[in-house]
């Protein structure tokens, strides 16, 4: 499943509402530092792009030319979401693109709030940073704090410092949504165990986000051995999140 780019959408997220999409990466293939295999864009290998990212001016346009037609329309979205085929903070020019992203949505639709979904593999890095400091909803992912599931799992393209990137989610002091994909699999892989749950609470201890996005399987992913988390597992770690304090919310 690949996302026209740059603006896709709108479409009812189970977790934001009416959701304009707004993609980074080419229409025609798939740009991530994480090649996870639960991702509903299917495999990094299997998604080469053959086009260009859209440039800043292009995202710019379509995304004005959009909102005046939802205008129009009479149908304004809840949230403007950076997703779509990869990770959108790899875009060079992402900093750039949030600021005129705030701009508009002041203009059309200044009830919107703006939604970065990010892997958290560029928080580091100090111009990331400071954009996702301007947005609304910074959600970023961590879905364990076990580096074996995460290469298991979450598969990182390049290098991954655990540690460095816990530091920087604490960074954010607060402005920060973590979310996390909790799931299952034939193969043995499960991340519901308390084996995984405790150090994870663990870190949000640290990272004190202002919230906490527990979710599960929803579309089918490119390995076909993993399983949804069930229900009552969600619930009892959402439990466990919020008796620290959080809010937690679930999507099963």
């Amino acid at each position: 499943m690949l996302y026209t780019s740059p603006i896709f959408g709108p479409v009812h997220s189970r977790r934001l509402g009416l959701s304009l999409g707004i993609n980074l990466m080419p229409s025609d293939g798939k740009m991530c530092s994480f090649d996870c295999i639960y991702c509903e864009c299917g495999f990094n290998g299997d998604a080469r792009p053959k086009q260009h990212r859209p440039s800043a001016q292009q995202v710019s346009q379509a995304l004005e030319h959009k909102l005046q037609s939802m205008v129009q329309e009479g149908r304004l979205p809840d949230v403007l979401t950076f997703a779509g085929n990869g990770e959108p903070t790899l875009h060079p020019d992402f900093k750039h693109i949030i600021a005129e992203t705030r701009r508009l949505r002041d203009i059309y639709c200044p009830q919107a709030r703006i939604s970065v979904l990010t892997n958290a593999t560029t928080c580091v890095r100090p111009d990331v940073h400071e954009a996702l400091m301007l947005v609304d909803n910074n959600i970023q992912k961590l879905d364990t704090v076990n580096l074996d599931f995460i290469h298991a799992v979450d598969r990182p393209t390049g290098k991954y410092d655990l540690n460095a990137i816990l530091q920087a989610l604490c960074d954010f002091k607060g402005h920060v949504i973590i979310q996390t994909m909790f799931l299952t699999s034939s193969t043995g892989l499960d991340n519901t165990t308390d084996e995984y749950v405790e150090p994870w609470l663990q870190a949000l201890d640290r990272i004190q986000p202002q919230s906490v996005m527990v979710y599960t399987i929803d579309r089918t992913t490119p390995d076909n051995t993993l399983r949804k988390a069930l229900p009552a597992c969600l619930d009892s770690i959402a439990q466990r999140v919020r008796q620290r304090g959080i809010e937690c919310t679930v999507a099963y």
